[in-house]
């Protein structure tokens, strides 16, 4: 053996051995580790809250026509600041709270308002208090993500009530379920940052919004291109890298788990985009910025549910399906099937969620360079899990989202006027107009 692993060895036995004897010693080395950690989540937080404000009303708002840039931007604003007062009155206990009996599917009303819990109150080795931000970071992003399915043509108060209704009956359930101790975590369901919390309840529900919407006037014959696709780049580039809170932080400490994470987020990220950008090439002759950032976007989704459990090697892998399927599933939804989901929300974060998910079956496992799938767990077992869980997810947010969609529909509406779609949304909802002089 080296001596300096031998010397490195009887140091840290040494440093054990004063702590057992010195409690003193023992609580400054927690303090640290808690420090640490906290530090580290409170960064991650701001991340997360980065990639929806400004990074995906950027990318969104750059996809759309000038004539709606400004309702796009309202729409990610507004659903943002909703959820977060939602996330603090109810959905938060719901979905992290002691459900008593009903546990297994749903949590109690005994955190709501944070009732409880006080400033020294822990999750781990973090306050509750970063623990509540971080995960209301995820709250805020998935409704605001189903935006690109209806953008341009959809009642900005039925944007509201979608949103505040989706988040209590969807996305809390469904996060109880997996995160919160509920039964297909029990199960053995792996979502380590949001594959089936996030991505797949966001594009399952999308596709269903867009369908029930309709598509935009003059899809699919008359559709113009994005209006400013440096925008959408600008944009990308804050989800690249406000992802790295999103995947990393989910580790919810500062060690190597979040490292691996954040090293396998960016690979996969890259790989994709590149894959996106070499089918283009080679399909239409020239590579667009509108797809390699779109592709990267789909390389994020699909890395998300394994960041935590994958290897580098993994993250290739990973890359490469998601810069093929996803491609592939936006021409199919928009051209085959014929469902003006506008901004690709279903084909790139719903497939790509549910492709994690399935691919974290046999690249957790560390014959193939994973962290291990767990005791008892093989590829077989794993992806019998996974396989549930996306089937569960997919009903789920199908179902619930149909009856929100027809509800509202009913009731206030969905849809704008037709003159107000031609006029565009920034002035015939909310009265304002870029002005470019």
């Amino acid at each position: 053996m080296p001596k300096s692993v031998t010397t490195a060895a009887f140091a840290a036995a040494l440093a054990l051995f004063a702590m057992m004897f010195s409690p003193d010693a023992a609580l400054a080395h927690y303090a640290k580790e808690r420090a640490g950690d906290t530090a580290w989540i409170l960064t991650a937080t701001a991340l997360v809250l980065f990639m929806t404000l400004p990074g995906l009303a950027l990318f969104y708002g750059g996809l759309v026509r000038a004539r709606n840039l400004l309702s796009v931007l309202m729409q990610c604003f507004a659903v943002a600041c909703l959820m977060s007062v939602m996330w603090l009155v109810i959905v938060y206990s719901l979905a992290f709270g002691d459900g008593g009996a009903a546990n297994a599917w749903i949590g109690g009303l005994d955190k709501a308002f944070l009732s409880g819990i006080g400033a020294e109150s822990l999750s781990g080795t973090i306050p509750e208090s970063v623990f509540f931000m971080f995960q209301m970071t995820f709250a805020v992003i998935t409704p605001a993500l189903i935006v690109g399915a209806y953008v341009e043509r959809i009642k900005f108060s039925a944007v509201l009530w979608f949103s505040a209704i989706w988040i209590v009956l969807v996305y809390a359930p469904v996060c109880h379920w997996i995160w919160g101790g509920g039964w297909l975590a029990e199960r053995g369901v792996k979502d380590f940052a949001g594959g089936l919390v996030v991505h797949v309840t966001a594009g399952v529900s999308a596709l269903v919004i867009a369908k029930m919407l309709g598509g935009r006037r003059g899809f699919p014959r008359e559709i113009t291109p994005p209006h400013h696709p440096g925008l959408t780049m600008i944009g990308a580039a804050m989800l690249w890298v406000g992802w790295f809170g999103f995947n990393a932080g989910s580790a919810l400490a500062a060690d190597g788990a979040a490292g691996m994470a954040m090293v396998v987020t960016h690979i996969s990220a890259a790989t994709a985009s590149l894959t996106w950008m070499g089918i283009e090439w080679v399909k239409h002759g020239k590579p667009s910025l509108v797809g390699i950032v779109t592709g990267m976007v789909a390389g994020l989704a699909t890395i998300t549910p394994g960041a935590g459990f994958i290897g580098p090697a993994g993250a290739l892998v990973f890359g490469v399906v998601a810069g093929i399927v996803c491609y592939w599933c936006v021409r199919l939804i928009k051209q085959k099937i014929n469902i003006d989901d506008s901004l690709d929300v279903f084909a790139v974060h719903g497939v790509g969620g549910a492709l994690g998910i399935l691919l974290t079956s046999f690249f957790g496992a560390e014959v193939l360079g994973g962290l291990g799938l767990g005791e008892g767990m093989t590829m077989a077992k794993q992806l019998g899990a996974q396989v549930l869980g996306l089937i569960v997810v997919v009903a789920w947010s199908l179902v619930i989202s149909w009856i929100i969609v027809a509800v509202i529909r009913r009731t206030i509406g969905l849809r704008v006027h037709e003159e107000d779609e031609i006029e565009g949304l920034d002035i015939t909802s909310h009265g304002e107009r870029i002005h470019l002089n």
